[in-house]
Order: structure tokens, then C-alpha cells, then sequence
């Protein structure tokens, strides 16, 4: 068993762990957090041998991932934050299983996700990239002043943890590949613009992208400030990494990342407006 626990948090994700959970079986423990499902999915997840751990939360900070790393019985310090619609590709496993063996020379590893749309796993355009992998004991999630922003309730928003020492990347991917309705999709991305933009209205996300690193933050730094940025984000994942090559699914995740940054933009100016005396 890789020594490596597993977090993987839900709130009605019966659709989506059955096909998660079975790529996280030669981890030494999983771990299933759960804010209340009513679909049935810690069933599913006691039936495929997850520790079942349930979570209200607060209203305030620690939020639910920050939480986790307080509160577990983890049995070991290397943790796996996966997300429900997450799947970790085989050649993933292999080699996080080699570093652990090996012994890890980084206080935590970012992942590359590659979005899986209409039915196939797209080959290029824009991919995430997550600090998913770390050592607990090195690393917690920052206390963003954004619990007036109703609609990220919960979870931390986007952003990663603050790391006591140096990351490395690894080279194989997670799929990310939701089995909902696409319009859970929508509306999800509805939730995280309107906690980007109350967060780019007053200053809040300029402080937050001073947490990244290196050339990480550079490049937040200039998407935070240049003008004409959702067609820019188009053109960047369509044209200049390729996303035309997959075809209509390429199209439309380019498609779908500008309007997401219309929706930020468009919300932004929306709040500017509503402070204005």
C-alpha cells in the first residue's frame, strides 16, 4: 500500500464516487468527508471501504479542507486531497507510489488535472494545476478574509496551501471528468466567479496572489491586471496551446474558461458600482 492518505470531500457525490474511489484503492487510507449528502453517497463510500468522517461547518474559518488536516486520524503525514470528480490516471499512482518509496526530497508536489469533456480526456489546451500532494505537517491553507462571499460556503476558495519548503511537479495527470449534469458544472463556476470577483472588487485577490510563487505569481499577477482578458484566455487555450486540435470538446472547455472570466469581469464592475457612493 502507498503510504499516502486520501481526502476526498463531497456533498452529493453518488454519481461521481463510485468511478473515484476505485483509483484510490492501493492508497494505505481513504478518507471520505461529508457535508450531509441525502443521495446516498456515504453508503457508497463505506461500501467501497472509505473512512466515512462527517463535517458541519461553523460558518467560520478553519474552512472544510484546512479542517480536515486538523481533525483526521491520519495514520501517517502525506496527504492526497482528490476531488470526487478526480480520477487518478494509473500512471499517477505508479509514480506517486515510486516517490514515496524513494522518499520524497519536497514538502509537496502539485498535479496537473486534465479535463475530460463529452466523453474524452482533451490533449491540449488549458489544464489546473494543484498543490494536491504535500507533507501535512509543512503545509496549511491561508485564512482569506472572504466569508461575506455566501457562495463558496465551505470549501477554501482558489487557491492552494502555503507549503514550508520547496514543491516539485509530477508528471502524470488526474482526469478530471464530472459525471453530473453539465449544468452542476455551470452553476459551480457561477459560485467560484462571484467569490473571484468579490475578491478582484476590493483588493482581497492582489494580497491572496501574493501567497503564489515564482512564476506562478507573475502570471496571476499579469491575468489579474490586462485588459480584453476573456478573449485573451480563449485565444491562449484555443490557438496558443492547441485546444483547436481536440476539436469541439476543445472549443468548447476554451469557450467555457473565457466565460467564466466575462462572468468575473462582468460581476467585478457589478460590486465597483455598488460601493461607489
Amino acid at each position: 500500500m502507498i503510504p499516502v492518505s486520501v481526502v476526498v470531500m463531497t456533498r452529493n457525490e453518488a454519481a461521481n464516487l463510485p468511478l473515484c474511489l476505485p483509483r484510490l484503492d492501493r492508497f494505505a487510507e481513504r478518507f471520505v468527508v461529508d457535508s450531509g449528502s441525502t443521495d446516498g453517497t456515504p453508503a457508497i463510500a463505506a461500501d467501497r471501504g472509505a473512512k466515512v468522517v462527517p463535517f458541519q461547518w461553523d460558518g467560520r474559518y478553519p474552512k472544510k479542507k484546512q479542517w480536515c488536516l486538523d481533525h483526521l486520524p491520519f495514520a501517517g503525514d502525506w496527504v492526497l486531497f482528490v476531488d470526487a470528480d478526480e480520477r487518478p490516471t494509473p500512471a499517477l499512482v505508479g509514480e506517486i507510489a515510486a516517490l514515496m518509496a524513494e522518499g520524497p526530497d519536497r514538502a509537496g508536489y502539485w498535479i496537473d488535472g486534465r479535463p475530460v469533456l463529452h466523453g474524452r480526456p482533451l490533449r491540449f489546451g488549458c489544464w489546473n494545476r494543484k498543490l494536491a500532494l504535500f507533507d501535512r505537517r509543512r503545509a496549511r491553507f491561508p485564512e482569506i478574509s472572504d466569508l461575506d462571499v455566501a457562495a463558496m460556503w465551505e470549501v477554501e476558495g482558489h487557491y492552494q496551501p502555503v507549503v514550508a519548503g520547496p514543491t516539485g511537479r509530477l508528471r502524470h495527470p488526474m482526469d478530471h471528468a464530472d459525471e453530473k449534469p453539465l449544468s452542476a458544472w455551470f452553476d459551480r463556476h457561477n459560485r467560484y466567479s462571484d467569490w473571484e470577483a468579490a475578491l478582484r472588487g476590493d483588493g482581497r485577490m492582489e494580497r491572496l496572489i501574493d501567497n503564489e510563487a515564482g512564476r506562478r505569481r507573475l502570471m496571476k499577477r499579469l491575468l489579474h491586471r490586462v485588459p480584453c482578458r476573456p478573449l485573451l484566455v480563449f485565444l491562449h487555450a484555443y490557438v496558443a496551446r492547441l485546444g483547436l486540435l481536440d476539436g469541439r470538446a476543445g472549443f468548447d472547455h476554451a469557450l467555457a474558461r473565457a466565460f467564466y472570466y466575462w462572468q468575473v469581469a462582468v460581476k467585478t464592475r457589478a460590486a465597483v458600482v455598488r460601493r461607489a457612493p
